[in-house]
């Protein structure tokens, strides 16, 4: 089945048959992501979502590595000594709640990272950005090994 017969399929299933155009235009609105991709997230779709299809939908479904925002909120690190590998989103959530957390504020600043985070994944999604990952590394000599053996780097190698 080529691609624009799996999007009218899986609009179909969604409950709201698109047009032709309408379908040609998703096509191209997704023609900067991989197929395998795609045709993933779309089989997403016809498990999730109920409505008319949109490149949102799609888009949202692409695993492109990010972590979910529950997961990522799970893996930043609580004070200056931990050490992470963490993704530009995940880096620029951290930064809205670093200050809230230095603040005692754990809530607001799940809160403020959360809302942060899922809308730098989205634009980043939205604009083909793929993810980036860097490590930040804390003073714990321990946890600055384990962030950069995840990373793939040998951490004794200048």
């Amino acid at each position: 089945m080529n691609l624009q017969d799996a999007l009218a399929a899986t609009a179909e299933l969604c409950g709201a048959p698109l047009s032709t155009p309408a379908l040609a235009l998703l096509a191209l609105d997704l023609d900067q992501y991989p197929e395998p991709a795609i045709r993933a997230a779309l089989r997403r779709c016809r498990m999730e979502h109920r409505g008319r299809l949109t490149a949102e939908a799609v888009i949202s479904r692409i695993d492109d590595g990010r972590p979910g925002p529950e997961e990522a909120w799970a893996m930043i690190p609580r004070d200056e000594s931990g050490s992470v590998v963490w993704s530009e989103e995940m880096a620029a959530a951290y930064g809205v709640a670093s200050p809230l957390l230095a603040q005692g504020e754990a809530i607001a600043a799940r809160m403020a990272f959360l809302e942060h985070y899922r809308a730098a994944v989205a634009k980043a999604r939205l604009d083909g950005v793929p993810a980036r990952w860097r490590p930040s590394l804390g003073r714990d000599p321990l946890a600055r090994e384990q962030a950069l053996r995840a990373l793939g780097r040998d951490p004794h190698a200048d």
